[in-house]
């Protein structure tokens, strides 16, 4: 029996979809690693600073972020299940100039993964100032690298199965203590009314919470970075490898079928799971920051998100929120690693540095950058010492990552796709319709900015 390589299709290791519903719940999971990284930096710190800084006005827009950008996650999965591509192959078959046989589009990534290094830094930042309040022998900056170790060692030798388990453990403990949080408010002076909920979804932009709107946008939900790290957690799963290399038959294009419904049912899942909790944060920042003039930011940052959850269930829940905070921005911290780390890689792989499926090579990769990675972010947050910036400029380059998924979306919809794999129209009206809400507000954004 051959070894399973998930990123070389081998017919040794095909398997047939799962038929009916409670099957194919048994295959989810790549959706709730997406979930984990982006739950501490979207939702914990760009949700409840959006939240404090227009209250409830701007809900609508972390709706919409939530939703809108399944299509082009679904449209990713497809393809990835189809031909066995991580993104950065299917990125290198882009039309447009290469160099060092990368293309156009895998350099311009690269450049843009780079920039959001300050996300990341925030991210550790926001574990480091946890650990600080939480144990106050503990240093910021020995914090930070403390954050950084952590998951350089979980993520060093990290398999899937062990990212897999760990993010929705994670998201699972957090995700009760917010909802505990918002039920209680409605014996507070905080409690959220109808009115409330309706003035937010007015479709109403504020002049002056336009970047943290924007860069909310970019990082709740699936952003495009994680619309890309989607296609490894899929390959890794193991739903291309399930399908089997390409045949001409009728089989394979059954069994293929098989498995992109279970990666849509395990997108639509985790989109369920994440707009419930994002929402959550949101009416939370809204309905307390908000009415306090809180603003989270520079090292005030945790103390002040402390407040959704002691105005609510009493200061003797601030040590709850402290380690439910260090659970998710470490999550965050966890599951981004893990898939910077096969991204970056990967990106190595295109431009010729190493061979991405020669398994040694690639883990090597992965260890090394899994520890070089988190000491960088480490040091770029003792340096800027602002995390909310540093979030919120990491959720505006991924907006305009966006712009570049939606080139490879239309791409492989038109140009690629199998015609036995040609979607309904309604899908076809689902992407569309993604497509023109992330570009108006990415148009709506830039002038805004300007």
């Amino acid at each position: 029996m051959p070894t399973k390589n998930p990123y070389q299709l081998d017919s040794a290791f095909i398997k047939e979809a799962p038929t009916t519903f409670r099957q194919r719940l048994k295959f989810l999971g790549p959706g709730f690693i997406l979930s984990a990284s982006i739950v501490g930096s979207g939702e914990l710190i760009a949700t409840t600073t959006l939240g404090a800084k227009a209250g409830f006005i701007t809900f609508w827009i972390i709706l919409v972020s939530c939703v809108i950008k399944v299509a082009l996650q679904l449209e990713f999965g497809k393809h990835t299940i189809l031909y066995g591509e991580t993104a950065m192959m299917a990125f290198n078959k882009l039309p447009g100039p290469k160099f060092r046989d990368a293309s156009w589009s895998i350099w311009a990534l690269l450049g843009m993964m780079i920039i959001k290094f300050s996300q990341l830094g925030g991210i550790i930042g926001g574990v480091a100032l946890t650990l600080n309040i939480a144990f106050p022998q503990i240093s910021i900056p020995v914090g930070a690298f403390l954050a950084a170790i952590g998951a350089s060692l979980l993520v060093y030798k990290g398999y899937y199965k062990w990212v897999e388990r760990i993010s929705i453990l994670m998201i699972g403990l957090f995700t009760i203590l917010t909802f505990t949080s918002l039920y209680f408010l409605r014996y507070t002076e905080f409690e959220i009314t109808g009115a409330n909920i309706i003035s937010g979804l007015t479709l109403q932009l504020p002049p002056e919470a336009i970047i943290i709107a924007i860069g909310a946008f970019g990082i709740t939900g699936v952003g495009g970075d994680e619309i890309i790290h989607y296609t490894y957690w899929c390959l890794e799963k193991g739903y291309a490898t399930f399908t089997g290399p390409f045949e001409d038959t009728e089989a394979w294009r059954n069994r293929a079928k098989g498995w992109i419904k279970v990666m849509e049912l395990d997108a639509i899942v985790a989109m369920i799971v994440y707009t419930v909790v994002t929402a959550a944060f949101y009416l939370l920042g809204a309905a307390i920051l908000h009415q306090r003039g809180d603003i989270p930011q520079g090292y005030e940052m945790i103390e002040t998100l402390s407040n959704i959850y002691t105005q609510s269930l009493g200061e003797g829940a601030k040590m709850v929120f402290l380690i439910g905070a260090l659970v998710v921005l470490f999550s965050t911290l966890f599951s981004g690693l893990a898939a910077w780390s096969r991204q970056y890689t990967d990106i190595f792989g295109q431009i010729g540095l190493i061979d991405f499926m020669d398994t040694k090579q690639r883990n090597r990769s992965i260890a090394i950058i899994a520890w070089v990675f988190p000491l960088l972010w480490a040091i770029l947050f003792l340096y800027i010492k602002q995390p909310v910036l540093m979030v919120i400029f990491g959720g505006i380059i991924t907006s305009i990552i966006l712009f570049l998924v939606i080139f490879a979306a239309i791409h492989f919809r038109y140009y690629q796709l199998r015609p036995a794999f040609k979607p309904t129209r309604l899908y076809d009206l689902s992407l569309w319709l993604s497509i023109m809400v992330i570009g108006l507000l990415g148009i709506y954004g830039l002038i805004g900015l300007l």
